[in-house]
């Protein structure tokens, strides 16, 4: 079956934590599909659970974007991505197991907890500054978004004073309709940016990820900006919005709610099921295949460009029984919110110790926690790879 033209990333519909109607109603009908995407190239559409990580541990199935195939979902990320140094993200194999082993060491559970007390410090700082305010206040700028964005400097040795003018490109950048020229200025400007970082550290060495990556000697300036400029914007956008989606989830579902207040200790189950339930990457995983295989019941032939759809697998009714409940006490089936195989998301545990720390404190000091402003004029950012509400008004 081949579907018309597809506008993808594609709007949510009525329920902003369900998938697009649109490609909802194509994964119950197969979850393996092919459809055309804005320049009239192809793509297969890998929507169902099963499916999804049967492509995501496949390395038949490439992330680089060098393959005829490879499935863009707008002008201007793939003018962005054509031409410049990939993210290790965008590479395979060897390639990719190097740089992954390079930056892992910071990005281990032991790492991300021993990170606890501090992201602990830095929601109760913001919580503070919350409570001396009038209400309501957007919880996006007040807490989601500087938390993490704290963390992530720390970490790379970044000056936290320079947050707006990070948060800004890297906002631009995600932005899956903006003009080439815009993106391309944005990248520019961020890759400057992490350069000048790493001549600094060069000088001045620390314990931070740039310092020690300048100082082994095993990356190129170009690969450090490059790197270093991915973890930087996955560092604290992704988590920026999971955090406030997670938030208004649980206003959304004050039966759940009631019981995390009731039995803190559901709060490890409540982030998975939360990254389950509001899944915030909204533009796929794109892959290319590099021989013909078979997914579900389809034959993808050898430079076939296919986009895996994580928010349409975290609903799929065949992995998870009623997957349009939030139910903080599930069990069975992982959810693919950070992904599978290889690529799964480097940062997955520093964004849950993250979560942990921001909802279980926000919901003991904010015990009065509701909603500022009609759910009805929440705006959602339909136009970013990365989804999530515009802003989060709320009384306490």
């Amino acid at each position: 079956m081949m579907h018309e033209k597809l506008t993808f990333p594609a709007t949510r519909g009525r329920c902003p934590f369900a998938p697009p109607t649109e490609v909802d109603h194509m994964r119950r009908e197969s979850p393996v599909q092919r459809v055309t995407l804005w320049d009239g190239s192809k793509a297969w559409l890998v929507t169902g659970h099963a499916e999804v990580r049967d492509v995501l541990r496949d390395p038949t199935f490439s992330s680089e974007p060098h393959h005829p195939g490879f499935p863009w979902i707008n002008q201007g990320l793939k003018s962005q991505n054509t031409g410049n140094v990939p993210s290790f993200i965008r590479m395979d194999g060897d390639r990719h197991a190097r740089l992954r082993r390079i930056l892992a060491e910071d990005f281990t559970p032991r790492r991300a907890e021993a990170l606890r007390p501090e992201i602990q410090q830095a929601v109760h700082e913001c919580l503070d500054h919350i409570i001396e305010q009038s209400s309501p206040v957007d919880l996006m700028t007040a807490l989601a978004l500087p938390v993490p964005s704290l963390i992530i400097c720390r970490l790379l040795g970044a000056r936290y004073e320079d947050h707006q003018f990070f948060q800004e490109r890297a906002g631009k950048l995600l932005q899956t309709f903006a003009e080439p020229g815009e993106l391309e200025q944005a990248n520019h400007e961020l890759l400057g940016y992490l350069s000048a970082l790493a001549d600094s550290k060069r000088a001045e060495p620390d314990h931070s990820i740039v310092s020690r990556l300048v100082s082994s000697g095993e990356l190129a300036d170009s690969e450090i900006a490059r790197q270093c400029m991915f973890l930087l914007i996955a560092g604290h956008e992704t988590t920026a919005n999971q955090i406030t989606m997670s938030t208004l989830a649980l206003l959304r579902a004050p039966d759940q709610l009631a019981m995390l207040r009731a039995q803190p200790e559901l709060i490890r189950s409540t982030v998975e099921e939360l990254l389950r339930y509001a899944t915030i990457v909204h533009s796929g995983a794109p892959r290319v295949a590099t021989r013909d295989v078979r997914v579900g019941e389809e034959i993808i032939q050898s430079g076939d460009g296919v986009l895996c759809v994580l928010d349409a697998a975290n609903h799929d009714e065949r992995a998870f029984d009623a997957p349009g409940e939030l139910d903080i006490t599930r069990r069975g089936q992982p959810h693919v919110a950070f992904g599978f195989g290889t690529h799964q998301c480097l940062g997955q545990h520093l964004a849950r110790v993250e979560l942990h720390v921001v909802l279980e404190t926000l919901l003991q000091r904010l015990p009065q926690l509701r909603l500022g402003v009609p759910f009805e004029q929440l705006r959602f950012k339909e136009d970013g790879a990365v989804y999530g509400v515009r802003q989060l008004p709320v009384h306490w």
